[in-house]
């Protein structure tokens, strides 16, 4: 018993001698895969700012687009709007006629 009291202590601090090995191991790994992350980030971040000009370019082309096609449309529910009031006033104006034979011929 007392060879296991001596011998415990001697190999808890071994084993946390090897732990903390092991963790500065480990946090050297993760400090070179966060720069390679860092410079893959980077490397896209460059290509982004370097495309930004064409999506300014798209932007402004469909911004038109919807204008022009919102115009056209407009455009054509109008002309549509019209030949509807042309049939209804010449629907009113026949109305106003066939009453008129009907009351001049009552008369």
């Amino acid at each position: 018993m007392d060879n296991l009291l001596s011998y415990f202590p001697i190999m808890i601090y071994i084993l946390l001698c090897i732990l903390i090995v092991l963790l500065i191991i480990i946090c050297i790994k993760v400090i070179k895969a966060m720069n390679r992350v860092e410079d893959i980030i980077n490397d896209v971040d460059e290509k982004v700012k370097s495309l930004n000009g064409v999506f300014n370019i798209v932007d402004t082309v469909t911004d038109k687009l919807s204008a022009l096609t919102e115009v056209i449309s407009d455009s054509i529910i109008l002309f549509i709007k019209g030949l509807f009031k042309k049939k209804r006033k010449k629907a009113v104006k026949a109305e106003i006629v066939e009453e008129e034979n009907e009351d001049g011929e009552e008369e």
